[in-house]
């Protein structure tokens, strides 16, 4: 999953987790034990909801349909395409709308920023200055960040073309994740209680 699903899973209770959830492609292995505890169970989190996520079969699914063309990348497409999706049917999910959410959380983990990698700075910074978390929800958003990771590959990846790969199989993505969000805030659920934490 991207940012959005990993802040989101999070829920708004518990500040460490969250931005130990967000940071979690920042810290490796052992790392994290330099982090507090609630950090800790955040980074935890970020690891098994990504574990969970690249074996789900609908997951699975999608990124066959797109190795193809995008080999490897489709995976990136994939966390990217569900974002989309979570933020475009955000309030099906949240009691508040996306926009004041996205403002909520940047302010979070702008206060937790003591605590959060450097290296993780200028990510942070350039998603709050262009508000990526809410221009997600749109399709022209979406491709926007596609445009932007297809800069960044050492390879020609092909990813500028992901958005209008997502909008030729739309009806297709959505459906699939909509029935996998659910079950994974199913599992996150049921992780939080056993990892201690109370549920969201």
């Amino acid at each position: 999953m991207n940012f959005l699903a990993h802040v989101y899973l999070s829920g708004t209770e518990q500040p460490a987790l969250l931005t130990g959830n967000f940071i979690g492609d920042f810290v490796k292995g052992k790392e994290l034990e330099q982090y507090p505890a609630g950090m800790q169970q955040g980074i935890r989190l970020h690891r098994a909801i990504d574990s969970y996520t690249d074996s789900h079969p609908l997951v699975v699914q999608g990124k066959k349909r797109l190795f193809p063309k995008y080999r490897h990348y489709g995976r990136v497409l994939v966390d990217l395409y569900y974002d989309h999706l979570l933020a475009a049917n955000f309030e099906r999910y949240a009691n508040q709308p996306l926009l004041p959410y996205t403002l909520w959380v940047y302010e979070l983990l702008q206060q937790q920023r003591p605590q959060i990698p450097a290296s993780a700075y200028p990510l942070l910074d350039h998603m709050q200055a262009g508000n990526w978390l809410y221009h997600y929800r749109s399709l022209e958003g979406i491709g926007q960040a596609c445009k932007g990771m297809a800069r960044r590959t050492r390879f020609r990846s092909g990813m500028e073309e992901g958005a209008l790969d997502l909008e030729r199989q739309y009806a297709l993505f959505e459906q699939e994740f909509f029935q996998f969000f659910d079950e994974l805030r199913a599992f996150v659920e049921d992780w939080l209680r056993q990892d201690g934490v109370a549920p969201l």
